[in-house]
């Protein structure tokens, strides 16, 4: 535990500037602080302080160590805690940010069924569509089915979302035939921004790729899917969200022999959080609550969800 206490009194001198502050705050003599620093400066090999009689700076060594260290003494204070629970029960906060429409749609029931099972659990949730790394929003668990990477983050996949090419009766009565995706540069679409123009199928040779002309793009789907039910277009939908329009005729789906791929959910986590317990149980318990949603209706009562 010397070493521990070491980075702790090293971040102590970094946040209050002087080795007498660092002491108060630590309830030791300067003295004690000053043969612990000395003791870390040995460890790593590198002056952290340059001292003069009045102060004391932080050296370029001290700066590149000061994250690190901040970082692994939370991690460590994390393992604490965990050791201290001799029950089995998770517990401490969470912090989400979560897609608009699939949170709406479903997550929002899993979380608090969540909470509901582990009663020692907090959680915050923060509903966002933008590109952002959960670093920079102090965010546990980012849910996003954009591709991105971020410096520090990892990727856990999740489940796909299962999608479908649709278009409504009425559009396709005065649109001319689809019959392959290529027949799609010659129709009106409505696409989901953060997809893009470029929509990719599935064949027996291999991905498709057409470059489709939006008239209406939405980080929205169910903008999407009124659009489609009101005749503007074709869109690629998630099924959850077509469901009610297929069931109702107002939506029907286009060329079955060649799906569009499937859009994958990922949970973005900061490295140093991946391990925690709560974090780890609670991306477990989004992977299956979206893939409820691609059972498409299918009751699970365990998110408190059924139809």
């Amino acid at each position: 535990m010397d070493m521990i206490t070491n980075l702790r009194t090293f971040l102590a001198v970094a946040s209050h500037g002087s080795f007498a502050s660092a002491a108060r705050h630590l309830h030791v003599v300067p003295s004690v602080v000053a043969k612990r620093i000395a003791q870390l400066e040995k460890s790593v090999g590198s002056r952290l302080f340059e001292r003069s009689t009045r102060t004391i700076t932080i050296t370029d060594a001290g700066q590149r160590l000061l994250p690190r260290v901040r970082h692994s003494l939370m991690e460590f204070e994390e393992l604490l805690k965990d050791a201290r629970r001799d029950d089995g029960k998770l517990e401490g906060h969470l912090r989400l940010m979560l897609p608009t429409t699939l949170s709406m749609a479903h997550l929002s029931n899993a979380i608090v069924e969540f909470m509901k099972v582990h009663d020692r659990i907090t959680v915050e949730t923060v509903l966002a569509d933008r590109s952002v790394s959960p670093l920079e929003e102090d965010v546990d668990i980012m849910v996003s089915g954009r591709l991105a990477h971020y410096d520090g983050v990892s990727q856990v996949p999740l489940a796909p979302t299962n999608v479908l090419l649709c278009a409504s009766p009425e559009y396709l009565a005065k649109a001319p035939p689809i019959n392959h995706p290529s027949d799609l540069v010659d129709h009106t679409c409505l696409i989901f921004s953060p997809q893009g123009t470029t929509w990719a199928f599935e064949s027996e040779r291999g991905p498709l790729y057409v470059d489709v002309q939006a008239r209406l793009a939405s980080d929205d789907n169910h903008t999407l899917s009124r659009g489609v039910e009101r005749g503007l277009g074709i869109s690629v939908l998630p099924r959850y969200i077509a469901r009610k329009g297929l069931d109702a005729g107002t939506i029907v789906p286009l060329l079955e022999h060649f799906p569009p791929q499937d859009r994958w959910y990922k949970a973005y986590i900061p490295r140093r959080k991946e391990r925690l317990a709560r974090v780890e149980a609670m991306c477990e318990w989004l992977r299956l609550a979206i893939e409820q949603l691609n059972a498409q209706g299918a009751c699970n009562p365990i998110f408190g969800h059924c139809d």
